[in-house]
């Protein structure tokens, strides 16, 4: 028989299903697992498993405050052999992460050993070497454990039982705070201060409809285990209580001493040596030139002491905190999203209300299940001790039974009325027992039973009896593990960090255009370009004189536009940079005219298609390195020289084309626009355009009112005053005159302004 025979009747053994559906409940089933049983705390006791089998590990150890530390390893090995089955590491990781008093406001753990430091939490000895106990905060979870408070499971083996939840008598979620990451939901809730939440229960306890707004007179906002202030402010700390979600922002506080910026709190979870390194990087990239040195000077004494040193006491030190705080971790924001496990098992985001009454209706019935389960045993007791009682009343008889009878309890029971419970307990009574001075004390111990059991009857009967005892037990926990805010809240305005221009000298600068595209910056205007030293094969493209404050505006052959800064150009000592190294240029375009100026300044743009118009020197700028389209040419076009406008009602435009056609014109006849094509400057016919040798606008100028126009053409010039011009004055668009001839094939154009005479006599 062949073993292929056998095949179908093995296969038809397994349980057929499509891929899709096994797939989709398989990650269904790992994702429920993952929110509910993994990430997300549960509002009751705000401990994610494997923190609460953490806690509970070490209670059976007997680890408590008070008890002697004991290796860490042997907590770890305890919680993963017993209840956690995962990974050592991960184990030991949440443990370090309870007991490190700069990562929980109220730590669970009290470590001794090397638990990290705040400027590197992950720097723990192992857990070979540390040793640990539980804080005597972790008492809240722990003291009502045995009390009959909360369901049993079974551990994961069937061999032990551990609690499904601990029976917290205080909203350890809020104050503790928590993060996690779960399946397509994640939660982060900041840590709060024990005493102000406690009063928010009891106000929330006597007023049963209190506001959001009402419990954030108690609850002003978070508190963390650092010093560092709190900046959010109040109005947006009270809507994030209201929606349970948003973020708050902290900030490093600091004092000036001796002329120096001295930062002695960091927000939570921020690392002095990241904060050194974040300035250190801004003073090597000369963005910090007014600080001469930094320090830190963290010690054991001063857990955190960053210096900054400025060069002068001249510095204004409130702008360069400010700096520092919007570029660095000196400043950190949090982001806030109150997502939990709530008593119906769901998660969901909840606000501040919702989280302390759902919290308090979790409390109330952990203390309905401990005063009941008191009030039984008492019952039991009491049951048991008026057995007792009736014994001792016929103490002769009884011992009659017990000696002669075969079957004592069944006789005892009919003798005297007595329960099976009863019964027994008094078959178990020693001899020395049966003293008098016993039965005084059995006496004694119902009465006060009986008071216990009163004043239990009446806390459970009496709301408001029960109400009053649910204070008192805030009220004391409160006060015992109770402290002063840490973290303080203060307005303060939003932090602006310094423009290019607040950390640069200002100085005049001429910048260096080569037409292979090379560009460098020289300090000064004095510098000639036309003497500036090329590669070879390289020449002068153009320049620019401005100063080192101010953008530059870049316009390439197609007519787009870029932006630079003098000060990321490199010195005019070598050849320069690539112009292609700080912007991405187009394929076969160069970049062909330089400007700069003021955000207002007016500039007159065209093309030697022979239109244009006119531009603020803002519309030139952008923050794209491959710039934006600025005027529109088409194939075969290219832009003319931008020029600055001094007075736009005054000042008139002059054109002269390649053919020697020159018009002049007024410049408020032209349009103002942020980007095109513009209007028609100069008419030039298409049978013109369209010659071998086409014609096209050659020079475009700004012609100031009562200005001399000297045109230069080969050695000869012709001199143009006002009154001259007028034969060449008309209307925006026109043909335009020809110059006599000798003077048609034009080289430049002067333009001279006529000063004013002077009438004062000498």
């Amino acid at each position: 028989m062949h073993m292929t025979d056998t095949l179908p009747s093995v296969v038809e053994e397994y349980e057929k299903q499509p891929f899709q559906e096994f797939t989709q409940n398989a990650y269904l089933n790992y994702s429920m697992y993952v929110i509910l049983d993994r990430a997300l705390p549960h509002i009751g006791d705000g401990l994610k498993p494997v923190q609460r089998r953490i806690v509970y590990s070490m209670s059976q150890l007997g680890l408590s405050s008070t008890a002697k530390f004991k290796k860490s390893a042997r907590t770890v090995g305890d919680v993963l052999g017993k209840f956690h089955p995962h990974g050592d590491t991960a184990c030991y990781e949440a443990m370090v992460l309870m007991a490190q008093p700069f990562s929980l406001r109220y730590p669970l753990v009290d470590g001794q050993g090397n638990w990290g430091d705040p400027n590197d939490p992950k720097s723990f000895a192992a857990m070979r070497y540390t040793e640990s106990r539980l804080s005597a905060y972790a008492e809240i979870f722990l003291r009502e454990l045995d009390q009959g408070t909360v369901d049993w499971i079974p551990n994961f083996d069937g061999t032990l039982d551990e609690p499904t939840l601990l029976p917290a008598r205080l909203p350890n979620l809020l104050l503790n705070g928590t993060t996690g990451i779960a399946v397509g939901m994640a939660t982060s809730i900041l840590p709060h201060n024990l005493r102000e939440v406690a009063k928010a229960l009891i106000h929330l306890i006597e007023n049963e409809n209190a506001t959001v707004a009402q419990l954030c007179r108690y609850v002003k906002g978070p508190d963390f285990p650092t010093a560092a202030e709190i900046i959010t402010p109040p109005d947006e700390i009270r809507q994030t209580y209201k929606k349970g979600k948003g973020r708050i922002k902290m900030r490093a506080r600091y004092e000036v001493e001796d002329g120096e910026i001295i930062f002695k709190a960091l927000p939570y979870h921020a690392s002095t040596e990241k904060i050194f390194e974040q300035i250190a990087a801004q003073m090597t990239a000369k963005k910090l030139p007014m600080v001469a040195d930094i320090r830190d000077e963290s010690d054991h004494e001063d857990p955190t002491r960053l210096v900054v040193i400025p060069k002068s006491s001249r510095v204004d030190f409130t702008a360069l905190a400010d700096h520092l705080f919007a570029t660095t971790d000196l400043e950190k924001s949090y982001s806030v999203n109150m997502n939990m496990i709530g008593l119906d098992g769901r998660p969901k985001v909840k606000n501040l209300l919702e989280i302390l009454s759902e919290w308090l209706t979790f409390r109330r019935d952990t203390i309905e299940k401990k005063l009941q389960f008191r009030l039984d045993k008492v019952l039991n007791r009491l049951h048991i001790l008026e057995g007792f009682k009736i014994a001792y009343l016929n103490i002769d008889e009884v011992i009659k039974i017990i000696r002669n009878s075969d079957h004592p309890k069944k006789d005892l029971m009919d003798a005297f009325g007595l329960s099976e419970i009863q019964a027994k307990a008094i078959l178990e009574i020693r001899l020395r027992q049966l003293a008098k001075l016993e039965e005084i004390k059995i006496l004694t111990e119902m009465d006060e039973l009986n008071r216990e059991r009163e004043s239990l009857e009446n806390l459970l009967g009496s709301p408001e009896a029960f109400k009053e005892f649910l204070i008192s037990e805030i009220r004391e926990d409160a006060k015992k593990y109770g402290d002063k805010r840490r973290s303080p809240i203060k307005e303060r305005k939003d932090a602006e960090a310094f423009s290019v221009t607040d950390v640069l000298d200002i100085e005049p600068v001429t910048i260096i255009l080569s037409a292979n595209g090379w560009i460098r910056s020289a300090k000064g205007h004095e510098i000639n370009p036309d003497n500036a030293k090329f590669r070879s094969g390289d020449s002068l493209m153009c320049h620019l004189r401005t100063r080192s404050d101010k953008p530059i505006a870049l316009i390439d052959n197609s007519g787009r536009s870029y932006t630079l800064f003098s000060h990321t150009l490199p010195s005019a000592r070598g050849n320069g940079e690539p112009v292609t190294g700080h912007l991405t240029l187009a394929p076969d375009t160069a970049i062909r005219h330089m400007i700069s100026g003021e955000t207002g300044d007016l500039y007159l743009v065209g093309s030697n298609a022979g239109y244009g118009f006119m531009i603020e020197f803002s519309d030139f700028l952008t923050n794209y390195k491959n710039g934006k389209a600025l005027i529109s040419l088409k194939q075969g076009q290219e832009p003319l020289e931008p020029q600055p406008v001094p007075d736009v009602d005054s000042d008139a435009v002059l054109a002269i084309t390649s053919k020697g056609r020159l018009l002049i014109f007024q410049l408020n006849q032209l349009p103002r626009l942020k980007k095109g094509k513009g209007n028609k400057i100069i008419h030039i016919p298409k049978q013109a355009k369209d010659d071998s040798d086409p014609e096209q606008l050659k020079f475009l100028k700004i012609l100031p009112l009562n200005s001399n126009l000297v045109i230069h053409a080969g050695k000869h010039f012709l001199r143009l005053s006002p009154g001259n011009q007028t034969d060449y004055t008309g209307m925006r668009g026109r043909r335009g005159k020809l110059l006599p001839r000798g003077y048609r094939n034009v080289d430049s154009i002067e333009i001279n302004p006529i000063q004013p005479a002077d009438d004062t006599n000498s």
